[in-house]
């Protein structure tokens, strides 16, 4: 099978060369990120029972769901939520197959309470939260191109549309994910205060970092003010200790910077996040699939969590554009910088994309000539295996946000 593979020189500045650098990452517990989460465990949890119930994967999208925020009252010592967050499925979903009902509207309320509580312990479910499902049924044209790709054919593009993905990470990159995955798997267990809404915000100018973050601190574990500063003191100066663990760069950290301590006015929830305080949060809004908001990058605009991982072209796509990326980097010599493309036509197969476009700015001393071919095998390999990516989706192996 031949596919339409282009592999070209990219006369671009490298990222890092560049004077001003931006990138962001709303962390686990920002009503976005809560959003995204939901709408991807939903979506898993509907494959998992297609999968029980019927043997195959059905049609569904749960990539419209909202977060609307509560109200709350903190206070040092412990506070109240005073009205509850409200969490809205929407989307679509397939609820009956073959004479098979599937409860589809109960899976993902189960899934969606479930994911909160993974990421939110603290928080009480039965009072503080509530999820409302109005997931309706796809379309049936939709439907019946998802049905083609039944069985052992190829899936069909649900849509005309692309995906993007770029590698590697640049220092800041990497600094920006780095210091959000270390406060959720290694600082935050020792140190319950913080809440697991964090923004990271990363400046890079020339050789100078500045990191601006946004965290909730949880007011049951912070006896006063006092403590309160120490903690974001604490945490301002572990972050600047493990950056060099990114980068060579110097860095400097701020945190909480519209706290006003002489009025008492600082991010002080009752659970760690201000979902409950009249931060909402809608999917798709937050970190593309990479984790990171890059606008010095070409990006998506797709939401890819809960979208259906067999032929939504706003999942799959971002997701292998991401990987033949990082694979490309990992494999040819003399890549600096890689940036792919993959566009479908609706009803076409998904392995077999109008374009794949892969644009490459080669290291000084190398030639286009080696990298090409071995580029072209990579993205072509990668498309003839594109049924790796929903398994690996269904599997919980592939973020989304």
């Amino acid at each position: 099978m031949i596919r339409n593979i282009k592999v070209e020189r990219l006369e671009q500045t490298p990222i890092e060369n560049q004077r001003i650098e931006l990138i962001e990452r709303k962390c686990i517990g920002h009503p976005d990120s809560i959003a995204d989460g939901v709408a991807e465990a939903v979506s898993r949890a509907l494959c998992k029972a297609y999968l029980e119930e019927c043997g195959v994967y059905l049609h569904h999208n749960t990539d419209q769901g909202e977060i609307v925020a509560g109200e709350s009252i903190p206070h040092f010592g412990g506070g109240k939520i005073v009205k509850p967050i409200y969490v809205l499925l929407t989307g679509r979903a397939t609820k009956t197959f073959d004479g098979i009902n599937i409860p589809a509207d109960s899976i993902a309320v189960e899934a969606a309470r479930s994911y909160i509580k993974s990421i939110i312990p603290i928080l009480n479910l039965e009072r503080d939260v509530i999820v409302d499902c109005r997931m309706g049924t796809g379309s049936t044209d939709l439907r019946d191109v998802f049905k083609v790709c039944g069985g052992s054919a190829i899936m069909r593009a649900n849509d005309t549309s692309f995906g993007v993905g770029h590698a590697p990470f640049s220092e800041t990159e990497s600094l920006v994910k780095g210091v959000s995955d270390y406060l959720d798997t290694v600082y935050r267990p020792k140190n319950p205060a913080i809440g697991t809404d964090v923004k990271v915000m990363g400046l890079r100018d020339g050789d100078a970092i500045t990191l601006t973050l946004a965290v909730a601190m949880v007011d049951r574990y912070l006896a006063d003010i006092g403590e309160y500063v120490e903690t974001v003191e604490r945490l301002k100066e572990t972050i600047t200790e493990i950056a060099p663990r990114f980068t060579t760069r110097k860095v400097h950290v701020d945190v909480n910077t519209a706290d006003d301590l002489t009025a008492g006015s600082v991010f002080l929830t009752v659970n760690g996040t201000s979902a409950e305080m009249g931060d909402d949060g809608s999917v798709g809004r937050g970190n593309r699939c990479n984790g990171l908001i890059t606008p010095n990058r070409p990006m998506s605009m797709e939401a890819t969590s809960g979208k259906n991982p067999i032929n939504h072209i706003g999942k799959i796509y971002n997701l292998l554009a991401t990987q033949l990326g990082n694979t490309c980097v990992a494999e040819v010599d003399g890549i600096e910088e890689i940036y792919v493309r993959l566009l479908s036509q609706i009803g076409h197969p998904v392995d077999q994309p109008l374009v794949a476009s892969a644009k490459v700015i080669p290291k000084p001393g190398y030639d286009m000539k080696t990298i090409q071919p071995a580029v072209e095998a990579i993205i072509d390999t990668g498309l003839e295996n594109i049924c790796d990516i929903t398994e690996k989706v269904v599997r919980g192996e592939l973020n989304t946000f």
